[in-house]
């Protein structure tokens, strides 16, 4: 059992004051730091995960910050980290005291039996850590927001950069082991031949390209490159209503140049199969006419959405992600 540690309080001895302006405790624990520092003391090789998981800023107590950095500088020199090297390296740069001593560092290693859940402890001080950063952020965005001379895009920009900048600090490791990717692959592998088709991925309704690719993936990045004027756009434009009418699948096109009905048009007289150049001077045939209106009414039950706003990055993601909660 952990012994409780009293709350961390400010130079003038009350409780550290919440972003918000309240005598809150913001979120965090104690106990889960000290299993996480005394994990290492135990076991060296348990700085290793930890080093996955957090930074120094992650440890609410500021004490167990200098601790954790120290840990780190003799980890980076390849030193063993044990109470006798960590309470030198406190020492010597003037710290040891404001630790709480190396009896406290004694303590670390007298409240750990162990050091298998180091993993679980760490994530609990992660997503405190987080909880914390998120008070911060939206207390920075209510503060900015009453600014009425700042331009609201920006604002939205800012907010939504501070936001997935949080999120991205809940990614965790980005390497697996192998064995851990075997059983799916060979799973794959099975379906694969049961299934003994040529096109296993979406098809892109360009046969000699689905016959080299077998069509497109999850998790495939496809770059399309050419000169101006050899059909890139054409040709996307296509892929795009194979696969939203033939494929029922949703999907959105985000352009940066033409405008919302410039595409529809290039759309419609490609799936009719008319002279786009014949449709735009206004020479097109009553046929070509009758062919537009049957292609309109395909790629109007098209799941289909474009955009054409000026849209940076975090636009564009923001978007897509709104769109995949709203239709799959």
């Amino acid at each position: 059992m952990l012994n409780p540690v009293r709350n961390e309080r400010g130079s003038k001895g009350g409780l550290k004051q919440s972003p918000s302006g309240h005598d809150r405790l913001p979120p965090q624990n104690i106990e889960a730091e000290q299993s996480v520092l005394g994990a290492v003391l135990l076991e060296n090789e348990a700085i290793a995960t930890v080093i996955e998981h957090l930074t120094p800023g992650d440890f609410y107590k500021e004490a167990h910050k200098k601790i954790f950095i120290s840990m780190l500088d003799l980890y980076e020199k390849n030193e063993p980290i044990d109470l006798i090297t960590l309470t030198e390296q406190l020492n010597r740069k003037e710290q040891l005291e404001a630790i709480g001593g190396a009896s406290y560092l004694s303590s670390l290693v007298s409240l750990v039996p162990t050091s298998a859940n180091v993993k679980y402890h760490s994530k609990i001080v992660k997503e405190k850590a987080i909880l914390r950063n998120l008070i911060v952020t939206a207390t920075e965005i209510i503060t900015t927001s009453y600014d009425t001379e700042q331009d609201v895009n920006e604002l939205l920009d800012q907010a939504e950069t501070k936001i997935f900048g949080i999120s991205e600090k809940m990614v965790g490791s980005s390497y697996v082991h192998i064995k851990e990717i075997i059983k799916d692959t060979i799973e794959l592998v099975d379906r694969l031949y049961n299934k003994k088709e040529l096109i296993t991925g979406l098809p892109t309704g360009f046969a000699d390209l689905d016959e080299a690719t077998t069509g497109f993936h999850p998790g495939d990045l496809i770059v399309i490159g050419a000169r101006p004027g050899m059909g890139k756009t054409a040709f996307c434009l296509n892929i795009v209503t194979h696969a939203a009418i033939e494929g029922k699948l949703p999907i959105a096109v985000f352009s940066l140049e033409m405008t919302k009905e410039q595409i529809v048009l290039r759309m419609l007289c490609s799936e009719a199969e008319v002279d786009s150049k014949a449709v735009r001077s206004g020479y097109h045939s009553k046929e070509d006419y009758r062919k537009l209106v049957n292609a309109a009414g395909r790629l109007a039950d098209a799941p289909i959405y474009i955009d054409d706003a000026f849209n940076s990055i975090l636009d564009i993601r923001a978007k897509s992600r709104r769109l995949k909660a709203e239709h799959g």
